[in-house]
């Protein structure tokens, strides 16, 4: 075919032809590639091109389209055209034309295939090569002159999609907040060595749908299941190199196409896979929750490649220095960050979550650095337009909202700070219970607002416990196991001399670093693993449990594996004797919480009143007595507790008075046993008598002796270790 040919012929009917072929204006709205069953409308936003070409493209490995049609129309900043007989599985790019001049922040070159924004699927995936720059790759990389290879042969291209899919009856299961036990977790970790999950799914959606892999998570006890990014990713060049890949997917390619790689049967399944994998989790009355990265994309620094955003219009969709328009803000530490105080960008923002919910069914979002989605040019306000959007907006605001409450940027740490329908990942409570549990002094108080429900973060703007979302462990940083086995992080496998992940882990290796045979070693972390997990199944909030951590998994001290897509990433699921013991721990204590809501209030817990005892809670002393505020600034003060109220000053969906026995749980972060005297009576309402104080069963394998224990009498509480006991009366 001649390439130079223009396809578009305004005197003939406004249909342009080729092969067959036609092209008609079409409509400036939905942007991406729409099927309506005869044919395809394309529109794409570039508010600065002087002109856009379609490409079309026959199979995944041709090496130039077989068609390409000039955009016939363009309605504000929207380029459009609708071709007639196309159909879904079609592949597609853009060539955008306009000027390059990166110093005023433009890089258009007609010489690159562009990947469309609004891509449903990944049709064919990238293939490195130099041609994929925009600029000369060579010696001087800061020269950034304008490059004349053809990356055809090497972009990634996006496929026409059919939406339709047969749903059934398929329903969001809208777990209540309280409720919620969040469960993150990677799609092809999870399922890639689990030895009953048919092979030909490992390390797929349907691998994460199949039977094996429910069952698991509803044993477990969790409600929600939150998967790292599932967006189309990048596969880093320089990883490559070193033979390793991405692996968390923090990396965007596509906003509304799920990542290919977890596809059972090429990339253009992977729509009808996810679609699949939620429905089965639904049926199991799983949410799903998905990681989204809308503060940066794949394309990286000004030596990045062009593939789509920076290509297409790369003045609007970027934050740019405003004092060198070459360079880009970065609040992500990744090179760039989109600008959302666009209003094209927000769009493409907002019309990629509402896609997720209504086509996809997905029942919510964790916004990775979320605050940069609040930054104007350099503050963060969060007032800004993407929060309005969100608020108002009749899908996005009925779904679970989950920020990352930080960036790199200055200021940038928000813990606190979001709207009131939003969740955030508590950074503080993972700081604290992390401290307090290595044997850090000091933090009684502070490990008691957390566990309280940090209601000095969330109250005072009208939130609910729920705001806070509490962790001890995430994909970034050291696992459950690795926290009580390594001080120091050991990331050599990365290749960059173990300078990357964070430095403050606040862990511990109860004497040696790494594995050991000691029983004595072994004995203590896996008290303290207990207890790191009884206080985040016992806080009032939001529980999230990292994924593999009720395996005992270890990646061998490795707290940042981005890039390890293998053996030390994946979950292993050839459990030992103690691996077991411990799974069977963290399923108990997950019933014990759906058993008992005294652990999981709607509101804020009360404190005592002081003239008659009573309140939600109790802050209880070891000597046997209430807590003091000057016990609080006590530093030698290893052991303390908090009594829970068995009436809880709270009515159910149905309008009754949640009621629910009182409990005292204990906590000795110390390196010796502490005596602890237990309480006479409960601080409960109706009934403040206690006959007998007996254990948790859940908890009982923590104390050496079995209980009930009389109220008065001492409890010796060994190191190290978290106890709970029911009042009986």
């Amino acid at each position: 075919m001649d390439s130079e040919a223009l396809l578009y012929d305004a005197d003939v009917d406004t249909d342009s032809r080729t092969d067959g072929l036609r092209i008609r204006p079409g409509k400036p709205y939905p942007r991406g590639a729409t099927w309506d069953g005869i044919g395809v409308n394309f529109a794409l936003h570039s508010e600065h091109a002087e002109k856009v070409e379609l490409l079309l493209f026959d199979h995944r490995e041709a090496a130039e389209p077989s068609a390409h049609f000039e955009m016939p129309e363009k309605t504000g900043p929207i380029w459009h055209g609708y071709v007639v007989n196309l159909r879904p599985g079609q592949l597609y790019g853009y060539r955008v034309y306009g000027p390059y001049d990166p110093a005023e922040g433009h890089r258009f070159n007609p010489n690159k295939v562009l990947l469309d924004p609004y891509a449903k699927a990944i049709g064919r995936p990238l293939r490195w090569d130099d041609a994929l720059f925009g600029y000369e790759v060579g010696d001087d990389r800061e020269d950034l002159s304008f490059s004349t290879k053809d990356s055809a042969p090497y972009a990634p291209l996006a496929a026409v999609v059919e939406e339709t899919f047969s749903w059934g009856n398929d329903r969001a299961p809208e777990i209540p907040w309280e409720d919620t036990i969040i469960y993150e977790t990677h799609v092809k970790g999870l399922t890639k060595q689990h030895p009953d999950v048919p092979e030909p799914l490992r390390g797929t959606y349907l691998g994460l749908a199949s039977d094996p892999i429910i069952d698991h998570l509803k044993d477990l006890g969790v409600t929600t299941v939150q998967l790292l990014p599932v967006h189309a990713k990048l596969q880093d060049r320089h990883l490559l190199q070193k033979g390793l890949r991405n692996y968390w997917g923090y990396n965007t390619l596509a906003y509304f196409a799920p990542e290919p790689e977890y596809s059972t049967n090429g990339p253009v399944t992977a729509v009808r896979d996810f679609k699949m994998m939620v429905r089965s989790l639904h049926d199991a009355g799983l949410e799903v929750i998905i990681d989204v990265v809308y503060n940066h994309t794949c394309e990286g620094n000004q030596l990045g490649p062009t593939l789509s955003w920076r290509g297409i219009d790369n003045y609007s969709y970027y934050k740019l220095n405003p004092e060198d328009a070459r360079y880009y803000m970065d609040y992500t530490g990744t090179g760039n960050t989109l600008d959302p105080g666009n209003s094209y960008v927000l769009q493409m923002i907002m019309d990629s979550l509402r896609y997720w919910v209504k086509e996809m069914h997905v029942d919510g979002f964790r916004f990775d650095l979320a605050s940069t989605l609040a930054r104007e040019l350099y503050d963060i306000d969060m007032l800004a337009p993407f929060f309005k959007i969100i608020q108002q907006d009749p899908v996005l605001s009925q779904v679970k909202l989950i920020a990352e409450p930080w960036d790199v940027g200055p200021g940038g740490y928000q813990v606190g700070g979001f709207p009131w329908q939003w969740a955030e990942w508590n950074g503080r409570y993972r700081d604290a219970l992390r401290g307090f549990w290595r044997g850090d002094d000091g933090l009684t108080g502070e490990v008691a607002t957390r566990i309280a429900g940090s209601s000095d973060l969330y109250e005072r703007s009208g939130r609910r416990p729920f705001a806070s979302i509490n962790f001890i462990t995430a994909h970034d940083g050291f696992t459950l196991q690795d926290f009580v086995s390594y001080e120091r992080k050991h990331n050599q496998e990365n290749q960059e001399g173990n300078r990357d992940g964070h430095d403050h882990n606040l862990s511990t290796n109860c004497g040696t670093e790494g594995p050991t045979n000691d029983p004595d070693i072994i004995a203590c972390r896996e008290r303290r693993k207990r207890s790191l997990m009884a206080s985040l199944l016992l806080s009032q909030g939001v529980p999230m449990l990292l994924g593999g951590d009720e395996l005992s998994n270890t990646r061998r001290g490795n707290n940042n594996p981005y890039c390890q897509d293998n053996e030390i990433a994946w979950y292993d699921w050839d459990l030992n004797e103690r691996e077991q013991k411990f799974l069977r721990f963290v399923q108990g204590l997950t019933a014990f919480r759906r058993e008992h809501p005294s652990f999981r209030r709607r509101h804020f817990l009360s404190p005592a009143d002081a003239e008659n005892g009573t309140g939600d809670i109790l802050w209880w002393h070891p000597s046997g007595r209430e807590m003091e505020r000057e016990d609080w600034d006590d530093r030698d003060l290893a052991a303390f507790g908090f009594l829970l109220r068995g009436t809880l000053d709270e009515r159910d969906e149905q309008g009754r008075l949640v009621r629910d026995d009182s409990f005292l749980v204990l906590m000795n972060q110390g390196h010796q046993a502490e005596e602890v005297t237990l309480p006479r009576q409960t601080n409960d309402l109706e009934n403040r008598t206690c006959e007998a104080w007996s254990l948790v069963p859940e908890l009982a394998e923590m104390l050496d002796v079995a209980g009930p224990f009389d109220p008065g009498t001492s409890l010796s509480l060994p190191a190290h270790t978290l106890v709970a006991l029911k009042a009986e009366r």
